[in-house]
């Protein structure tokens, strides 16, 4: 790494996760590798099933089903995640990497108030006392735009709206002011206005709390609004990354265009409709022998089905895992403008 570049707040190199399937390890996650710089913004984007979630299990240290194996390298400040006693990477979930969950409704416990259980983590990693710990809770659900905090930290899970859970989660994941946060489809099942509002409060994480963040989304709208990079994930394995700009207006894998075309526009010509990716991604366990993405690709030939591709360097920080670029072959003209897209 040069002198005059800071080292990332989180390195992760050749990640790799198999769960034991069938009678033999089945990779879920292979050779995933991204790094996330102080105060940055990734999306980590891909359909369900691409190995989202698994990543950032993986980096959080809570993948503990049998005969799961996780190598590879996740570095967080320079420290190694991988392998690191579950007592000790206690200390860091919630201090200093907290996450977002999918589902606030299960990831809440619902025999105890939001309250209680903002209150616990909080006294979990540091020394204050019960009051202490609530005047917290109450003044950061009010900074997360929950309306009369007081009386919603002594609120159940099932009392409060969807909208006001996914604060109450935000919340939570800040209450120890973490470094880096992990927000795992924060906007999913919202309507359009809150997701607005749940993307405006990450956003102003950076600005008001110093945190960088890796959002994770199957949305490329919400990755265009919110983030500095983005990582394309595609059956477990990296399809694309690079900076978000380049990545949107110069995609070099026909997954990324493909997932681009989807996003409607906000102006220019109207599309009667929006290109659909045809096929589904496939099996973990009957993948194809080359790329993952051939049997769903408008351009595969011959090259793609010898050996997954490698990836391919586009520019400054931008690869593609295509043999296209690799032969010099420019993707042919994306289908839609992207202009601004939706959320």
């Amino acid at each position: 790494m040069p002198a005059d570049r800071p080292a990332p707040l989180l390195d992760v190199r050749d990640l790799c996760v198999g769960f034991p399937a069938r009678g033999r390890m089945v990779p879920i996650v292979e050779h995933v590798s991204f790094s996330l710089p102080e105060a940055g913004i990734l999306g980590l984007v891909g359909e369900s099933g691409s190995g989202k979630s698994v990543t950032a299990m993986a980096i959080m240290g809570l993948i503990d089903t049998p005969g799961v194996r996780v190598s590879g390298s996740v570095r967080f400040r320079g420290r190694e995640l991988v392998g690191l006693p579950p007592r000790q990477m206690r200390r860091l979930r919630g201090r200093d990497i907290a996450m977002i969950f999918q589902d606030p409704m299960t990831a809440f416990t619902p025999v105890y108030t939001i309250g209680w259980q903002i209150d616990e983590q909080i006294r979990a990693h540091e020394r204050v006392s019960r009051t202490q710990a609530r005047a917290r809770t109450v003044r950061i659900l009010g900074e997360m735009g929950v309306p009369d905090p007081e009386r919603m930290a002594r609120r159940y899970p099932h009392q409060l709206s969807g909208g006001l859970r996914q604060r109450a989660m935000i919340a939570m994941a800040l209450s120890c002011n973490p470094t880096l946060l992990i927000a795992d489809e924060p906007t999913t099942a919202l309507d359009v206005t809150v997701q607005a509002q749940i993307l405006d409060l990450i956003r102003s994480l950076r600005a008001t709390h110093g945190s960088s963040v890796l959002l994770i989304t199957h949305d490329m709208g919400v990755v265009a609004q919110t983030c500095d990079s983005t990582l394309v994930l595609y059956s477990g394995r990296v399809a694309e990354t690079g900076p978000s700009g380049r990545v949107f207006d110069h995609p070099g894998h026909p997954y990324t265009a493909a997932l681009l075309d989807s996003i409607p526009p906000l102006y220019g010509p109207r599309p009667d409709r929006l290109p659909a990716i045809a096929g589904a991604p496939p099996v973990p366990t009957d993948r194809p022998a080359g790329c993952a993405f051939g049997p769903r690709c408008a351009h595969v030939h011959a090259t793609c089905t010898a050996a997954p591709p490698a990836l391919v360097p586009l520019g400054p920080g931008h690869a593609a895992a295509c043999v296209l670029p690799a032969e010099g072959t420019p993707l042919p003209p994306r289908t839609v403008a992207r202009g601004d897209a939706c959320p």
